[in-house]
């Protein structure tokens, strides 16, 4: 058998090339998304009902690749353009889950859109229904895709309060971290904010996204949650933004949060 190279391919065997291997090919309810047309979700259906064309065929095959730029691509006959790019912050309420479609029909992230002329948007992570504070809103999604990266090293920051006083032993803990169903989860710092009569707040800061690390984080250490309010992400602060406000990033905060030129 020969050998491999480290990028997996035969010594000796010519690097692949063609469109089939540029950024700029994705299936196509990928690149419906990419476009800022709709969500990966309501592609599939909309390749399900026959509503899609690539190059003047009609589309059935979800898993087909297209070209961003160059494949021409209808739905109901409309060409599908790329949208210009919109970089959205927003101060998401407490109870709104963050999602487009809710099947339990819970209020949700695009209720504080309403009325605003935009493309198609994507949170930028996650907040649970529960958790309030900054959350970003966007159609370009490599953008996206290095805010999520853990390898982009992007601090976000939370102010918490939670149901007991804390002690150094505590904020240790969470700095320590814990291994939950099979997951490292660990802040990179705690902070003690203030002390009330039976309650205090902390300032913990993360730099990867787990699916509810900071409320996993402080319930393996006996503490409960009662408010999480995420404030800052990477250095753009939520600031005095209103509750279901939300506001275009400004030019250097979109530079801040975004990949360093090549």
């Amino acid at each position: 058998m020969p050998s491999r190279s480290p990028k997996g391919r035969p010594r000796g065997a010519p690097a692949r090339t063609g469109p089939r291997w540029s950024a700029d090919v994705a299936s196509l309810p990928r690149a419906l998304s990419k476009l800022g047309h709709c969500s990966r979700t309501e592609a599939l259906a909309l390749i399900a009902e026959g509503r899609v064309t690539v190059d003047g065929v009609r589309a059935r095959d979800p898993g087909q690749r297209v070209d961003l730029v160059r494949s021409a691509i209808h739905v109901d006959a409309v060409p599908v353009a790329r949208s210009a790019p919109v970089y959205l912050m927003l101060n998401k309420p407490r109870g709104l889950v963050t999602t487009r479609r809710d099947p339990q029909q819970r209020e949700t992230v695009y209720d504080c859109l309403d009325g605003l002329d935009l493309p198609f948007v994507s949170p930028v992570g996650r907040l649970d229904k529960a958790s309030e504070g900054l959350l970003f809103l966007t159609n370009d999604t490599a953008w996206a895709e290095h805010l999520l990266n853990p390898a982009s090293n992007i601090s976000k920051c939370y102010h918490v309060q939670i149901d007991r006083h804390a002690d150094p032993a505590l904020l240790a803990a969470l700095e320590a971290g814990i291994v939950d169903g099979g997951e490292a989860l660990v802040a990179r710092s705690a902070t003690l904010l203030r002390t009330g009569t039976r309650t205090c707040w902390l300032e913990i800061v993360l730099t990867e996204g787990r699916n509810r690390q900071v409320r996993r984080l402080l319930a393996a250490q006996g503490a409960g949650v009662l408010r999480l309010v995420r404030v800052s992400i990477g250095g753009v602060a939520l600031g005095g933004l209103g509750k279901g406000a939300v506001r275009p990033l400004t030019p250097e905060e979109h530079r801040r949060l975004s990949p360093p030129a090549t």
